[in-house]
């Protein structure tokens, strides 16, 4: 790029061409494309509404979590009034609900109703956020990066059980756990990580949907030469996991207009109380990428304004998504690094890429390309980037010195989330009350123990 390009990049509001903002916002739309659409294939693989007669829906949803994501983006990049931050951030499908969305679809039983009681959640909680941000201000000394590290530090923790059962073929799949299941997972995770180590940019912030593409590639291959069905001990036939389903690219049609309330919202206090607690959480997690990427990518400090119009477009976007059947919206961490790495934080060229993303949403075959990646290539990624959610939260947690109150904030909400998490049964006889909100995820016991010590706990003389 010549100095004057150069200097359009990193200026948020400056003149860019086209042919020079288009580049740079497809860079953004590779390093968030397909973790933007994982936590849709894994809930609607958790509510059982994945393959079948319920294929198409996943199509339909695929196709609008793209379209969702672009004109979310730029609401943030341009904001409506108090909604929209007008930072350089990307949004898309929040990876951090994939827990807690995962125990409301086992508790409900799945399928269309589990489904449609996330949505209905999503509504309820992203308005709550919303409220949130108006109130920002006055909130923040709950939330210092003892907490906000804890918090994201125990969503890492409860994902890594799900990327990895996706790992094996997805837990209801008769050949789960096979050689070629395994093998093919661990293929597309050591292309990620040669990859990601590439001294060429572009194809290390694309190291994700390299991984991927190679995955499809070899999994074709695997069609060809091995057998691509298997007999149950009962002595029944079944498609193995792995096998690509080209007949849903064939069905689905070019264009498309998205669909308005493709499953019906259901209201249900099961799903609303521990999602709008995770939303608080979210909201926490967005002013921690907010902060970073204007530190990052323009070396100062975020305003208030930035921060308040951040979480609201947050929360007002998730509650749009799910209107649309879309999980909720936030904003994407990776892209954040992104910036902070590039420091190209120039907004035109960040909505050309939402643009791209609003193009890609009206076209069903891409999306029912995605939508039968087998879960062993999905699981050969999604443990790569739940792991990495991990390493975000110790990042945020050393911020400050390790001293013994925050030791003590940090082990308890780890040590009573992470446990409860992983023995549901401990609950079993308390008030139903209780296990609504603290069962079936250890995010939600995690993250309210940590405001609560944080409050609680005396404050050590500096």
């Amino acid at each position: 790029m010549d100095s004057k390009v150069n200097e359009a990049a990193f200026n948020f509001e400056a003149p860019m061409s086209l042919k020079h903002a288009v580049p740079l916002g497809l860079q953004h739309v590779l390093a968030m494309f397909v973790g933007n659409l994982t936590p849709l294939l894994i809930i609607t693989g958790a509510c059982g509404i994945a393959t079948g007669e319920f294929a198409e829906l996943q199509i339909s949803l695929l196709q609008n979590a793209m379209l969702i994501a672009g004109l979310v983006t730029l609401l943030q990049l341009y904001s409506i009034g108090p909604i929209g931050g007008k930072v350089p951030i990307i949004m898309g499908t929040s990876s951090g609900f994939i827990g807690v969305f995962h125990s409301v679809a086992a508790s409900m039983g799945g399928g269309i109703l589990a489904y449609g009681a996330i949505m209905g959640a999503s509504i309820i909680g992203g308005i709550f956020e919303g409220v949130l941000g108006f109130f920002l201000k006055s909130l923040r000394k709950f939330f210092p990066p003892v907490v906000t590290g804890t918090v994201v530090l125990s969503i890492g923790l409860s994902l890594i059980a799900v990327g990895v059962n996706s790992f094996g073929g997805g837990m209801t799949a008769k050949d789960f756990g096979s050689v070629e299941n395994l093998g093919l997972g661990l293929f597309v995770l050591i292309a990620i990580l040669v990859f990601k180590h590439s001294k060429n940019f572009l194809v290390s912030s694309s190291s994700i949907l390299i991984g991927i593409i190679l995955g499809y590639i070899v999994a074709g291959i695997m069609g060809m030469v091995l057998p691509t069905t298997g007999v149950t001990p009962e002595g029944a036939t079944y498609v193995k996991s792995w096998v690509l389903n080209w007949s849903k690219v064939g069905a689905a049609n070019w264009f498309a207009i998205p669909a308005l309330m493709p499953v019906p919202l259901i209201f249900d206090m099961r799903a609303i109380i521990p999602v709008c607690i995770m939303f608080i959480v979210t909201a926490v997690e967005t002013v921690g990428d907010i902060s970073g990427v204007i530190v990052g990518g323009m070396d100062r400090e975020a305003t208030e304004q930035e921060l308040a119009g951040g979480v609201i477009c947050d929360g007002i976007g998730s509650s749009f998504a799910a209107i649309f059947g879309v999980l909720p919206n936030t904003s994407f961490s990776q892209n954040v690094g992104l910036v902070s790495m590039t420091k190209v934080v120039n907004r035109f060229a960040l909505a050309t890429g939402a643009i791209f993303l609003i193009l890609c949403g009206l076209i069903p075959k891409l999306a029912a390309l995605v939508s039968m990646m087998p879960q062993s290539v999905l699981g050969g990624a999604a443990v790569m980037m739940f792991s990495s959610i991990v390493v975000s939260g110790i990042q945020l947690i050393t911020r400050e010195p390790l001293t013994p109150r925050n030791l003590s904030i940090i082990s308890v909400a780890l040590g009573l989330g992470y446990g409860i998490g992983a023995n549901f049964g401990i609950l079993n006889h308390l008030p139903p009350y209780i296990r609504l909100v603290f069962g079936g995820s250890g995010i939600v016991p995690a993250s309210i123990v940590a405001i609560l010590l944080n409050i609680l706990l005396p404050q050590e003389k500096k």
